[in-house]
């Protein structure tokens, strides 16, 4: 009786040993850095834009999709980011007519705290000059306005989120990264955002259809935002009923330089600029 259960306690450690073994090389367990993601995902997604400050610039990618009159355009942009100044450089491609027999000239663009500037943009405009747009005058806060959303006003949206969850790892351009899915808040954002993100949110709070804002981010292992796709909603002032824009920018190559020189007021285009 004795040796059987000598025996059985041999096995039982034996067996204990395997396991704490295979956990050690395979399991995530109680505390694993995936748990703890999945715990608090309203909480990791409002830390998220810190964590790009923190980084201090990226390459940036964007694309933003929208229907409009029956045809659904892209408008392309990449460049560079500076977190930590808020500043951006992004050359952004128009799509073509829908006849195909024209192409337009790449904008420029330029984006400051509370400002965009656009090279190429307008009408009548002298090819050397600058369109300078106050942002937090626009009714969309230039979420939209500028064919590109700003990616740290686009990460500061996070910081509203009100209901999210933690969809699982998946593989991004060769990146493991964490997909989450939820919703935010505009004017929640607004009020926790930056500097003059504050006033860039809060208007688009104002003048979007609704201020509740379904996403999908991607966030790698260091919590840095490597894809968020926003799905806004607006009143077209030409036509009647909602538009839908989903905007989705790529943040890549993390440390690149991001020299963005802001344009002398000489430079900068005073007259009346035509549309389209």
């Amino acid at each position: 009786m004795a040796e059987r259960q000598h025996r059985q306690a041999r096995g039982a450690v034996v067996v204990a040993v395997l396991l704490a073994g295979a956990c050690a090389t395979g399991c995530s367990g109680g505390g694993g850095p995936d748990d703890a993601l999945a715990a608090d995902p309203v909480g990791t997604l409002r830390r998220a834009p810190d964590t790009l400050v923190d980084t201090g610039s990226s390459k940036a990618s964007t694309s933003m999709e929208m229907a409009t009159g029956g045809t659904r355009v892209t408008i392309r942009g990449e460049g560079v980011y500076d977190y930590r100044g808020q500043l951006g450089r992004l050359r952004v491609l128009l799509p073509q007519d829908p006849a195909g027999t024209s192409e337009h000239r790449p904008i420029t663009e330029l984006l400051a705290p509370g400002a965009l500037f656009m090279k190429n943009r307008g009408a009548g405009v002298p090819a050397d000059k600058w369109v300078r747009v106050d942002t937090a005058g626009l009714t969309d806060g230039n979420l939209v306005t500028g064919g590109a959303t700003d990616p740290l006003a686009a990460a500061e949206v996070l910081r509203g989120t009100r209901t999210a969850t933690y969809v699982g790892v998946t593989e991004l351009a060769g990146t493991e990264v964490r997909h989450y899915r939820g919703t935010a808040d505009l004017a929640a954002a607004a009020r926790s955002a930056s500097g003059a993100n504050r006033g860039v949110l809060a208007a688009a709070a104002k003048g979007f259809a609704t201020a509740a804002v379904p996403f999908d981010v991607y966030l790698d292992d260091q919590g840095r935002i490597r894809k968020v796709r926003h799905r806004f909603s607006f009143v077209n002032g030409r036509q009647q009923g909602t538009v839908a824009v989903a905007s989705t920018t790529l943040l890549y190559d993390f440390g690149a330089a991001a020299d963005v020189r802001l344009p002398a007021a000489r430079d900068i285009y005073a007259g009346k600029i035509a549309e389209g």
